[in-house]
């Protein structure tokens, strides 16, 4: 911008330069034809002076007509400092003031004295060869009393004064228009850097747009077309800044949106390579983002029928889904969903994937199905005893008293243990549904838990087993007490019942996580046994609905297959967590962890 400043001030000098330049030119010539001309007028009156008060119609010989009119021609030149000269009509000089008349050639076809001769006053410049310098001529015709042309008279004057009042003003005007250029160069430089300034000004903020740093504004100017210029691209910056901020705040949740998409999302462009992928698709896919992005799907080390199904996507160019199994980087059922895109101004663009992970979904419906199974089976199982003794009551059992009583206790129990079955389907139904309220209370653990085993304390007497707690005295919890004693009497009852007779049942609870204060902030609950023990086999599993590591004997023991699974939800819905430890014949422990204060 500062070579455009130069340029401009040099143009606008050189335009005011040379119109004072032209101006000073003309000016010149005017005054210098100006002075001519005045003078040509002064010389026309002395002239007519001269030729009144002067007697130009002498007679007598030729020579004594030149000496004559030389003297009379020099007495006017004492008066006039003027070269004067007297020219007969037929173009002989008979007078000279500076001359002698008998050396000069005939001077009838001179300008001056032929310009006088036609139209009676005759102007002429030119070189004189006799006085070796620029002269003026001036000449007048002289007539007598009839009107006839008897002569002419000529007065001449050197032109050096003229010419040196033409250089003195030249010398002048050169000055001025010197001064002039300074003044027009200062002039210039403040109209260029009036009009540059704002300009540079708008190329600053247009860089900075270009920059996208679209809060730059051009300060305000006049409302002339620069300064309209200056409000048009402020308009441009802030209407560019809302858009960049819509567009920001689009891209803000779009990633948003990727990021945190629990669906897999990958976008292969026209060049078939891999151009988009959210955190989900690599997870899913087991590649990060900087291994895939940029190459072609082909050679994205992928399984050999995802990358079939992404070629007969683009073959075709039409939507495709397809479930498929994935064994890297986990055993994963999948459902992908191929759309090919396209726009407006193009036929094809690429193919947009989406990826689900529907493992957990097939997993939830062979829970379900093998849940229906478990649950007719476990339904089943009373009902066709139930049914069997009382059919066999109705076939003629009743008339033994003895033998009916012992069939109707079956039929009791047998209904007593549907009833059990029924109601620990509706517990964890209501449960795994988030139906329950929890009603979270502070809790005096070994009054509690005192309480807890006096329940089971009956059925382990009579096992002969040996029901312990080991609680400090000031011990407390936040906990619903309803479904804490759920939890603790379910582990006791397992513990009772897979425990051989004599065995040691046991309950303690040890402080977590103990602040500077002195307090804890979790808590440990471990229900232990010396019973039979689990196998390693079984120990993924146990917490599974219905399922039994001795189905045998839990059915014996009245178990419905569904207490585990209970204390499980149920510990979960205490934000707390439950694992089990287990030696086949040594015994088995369960160890719960909860925070003390919801």
């Amino acid at each position: 911008m500062t070579k455009f400043r130069a340029k401009l001030t040099f143009i606008l000098i050189m335009l005011i330069g040379c119109s004072m330049l032209i101006a000073g030119i003309f000016m010149a010539k005017v005054l210098e034809d100006s002075h001519v001309k005045s003078l040509q007028d002064n010389m026309e009156r002395e002239l007519q002076v001269i030729r009144v008060t002067s007697d130009w119609n002498r007679m007598g010989s030729e020579s004594d007509l030149v000496a004559s009119y030389s003297a009379q021609i020099k007495r006017i030149k004492e008066a006039t400092y003027e070269r004067l000269t007297y020219v007969r009509a037929d173009g002989k000089v008979l007078g000279d003031s500076d001359q002698q008349p008998e050396q000069m050639d005939n001077h009838l076809n001179r300008p001056e004295i032929a310009d006088a001769a036609n139209h009676g006053v005759g102007y002429t410049t030119r070189y004189s060869d006799t006085l070796k310098e620029k002269m003026l001529y001036a000449a007048i015709a002289v007539k007598n009393d009839r009107k006839e042309t008897i002569g002419y008279l000529r007065i001449s004057m050197s032109l050096s004064q003229v010419e040196k009042s033409v250089r003195s003003l030249w010398y002048f005007l050169g000055i001025g228009l010197l001064v002039l250029f300074l003044i027009a160069g200062l002039v210039s430089y403040r109209i260029a850097r009036g009009m540059t300034r704002p300009i540079e000004r708008m190329t600053k903020v247009a860089q900075q747009i270009t920059n996208m740093n679209y809060e730059s504004r051009v300060p305000a100017y006049s409302n002339d077309e620069v300064g309209q210029l200056g409000q048009a691209i402020n308009r441009m910056s802030e209407s560019l800044q809302q858009q960049m901020a819509r567009i920001q705040e689009n891209e803000r949740r779009l990633q948003g949106v990727m990021e945190n998409m629990m669906s897999g999302i990958m976008m292969i462009d026209r060049d078939e390579r891999i151009t988009l992928l959210n955190p989900s698709a690599e997870y899913i896919l087991g590649f990060s983002s900087q291994e895939l992005l940029g190459k072609r799907y082909n050679e994205a080390k992928q399984q050999i029928d995802f990358t079939k199904l992404i070629q007969e996507c683009i073959e075709t160019q039409d939507p495709i889904r397809d479930e498929m199994i994935f064994y890297y980087p986990a055993e994963r059922i999948l459902d992908i969903h191929l759309s090919p895109i396209a726009h407006e101004d193009e036929e094809w663009s690429g193919v947009l994937i989406v990826i689900h992970d529907i493992t957990a979904v097939r997993r939830l419906e062979r829970m379900r199905s093998e849940f229906v199974a478990n649950v007719s089976h476990e339904l089943k199982t009373p009902i066709a005893a139930v049914k069997g003794f009382a059919e066999t009551l109705l076939a003629g059992a009743l008339n033994d008293k003895e033998t009916a009583v012992s069939f109707l206790q079956i039929i009791f129990d047998e209904s007593e243990r549907l009833n059990r079955l029924i109601g620990d389907i509706l517990e964890l139904s209501k449960i795994e549904s988030k139906r329950i309220p929890m009603n979270f209370s502070p809790i005096y653990l070994p009054e509690f838990l005192d309480r807890s085993c006096s329940v089971l304390r009956k059925e382990a007497e009579k096992k002969h087993i040996e029901l312990t707690l080991q609680v400090d005295d000031d011990m407390y919890i936040e906990a619903d007490e309803d479904r804490l004693r759920q939890i603790v009497i379910n582990l006791l009852s397992n513990g009772i019942s897979y425990t051989q007779d004599g065995g040691k049942v046991k309950v303690r609870v040890e402080p977590l996580d103990m602040n500077a204060d002195g307090d804890y902030e979790r808590l440990r609950l471990i229900v232990s046994d010396t019973g039979m023990g689990i196998p390693k086999k079984d120990l993924p599993r146990i917490f599974e609905r219905f399922y039994r590591v001795d189905k045998a004997r839990s059915r014996s023991s009245g178990g419905t297959g569904l207490g585990l699974s209970i204390v499980k939800h149920l510990v979960e819905l205490h934000k707390g967590t439950i694992r089990v430890d287990s030696e086949v014949g040594i015994g088995t422990k369960f160890t719960i962890e909860l925070p003390v204060i919801h």
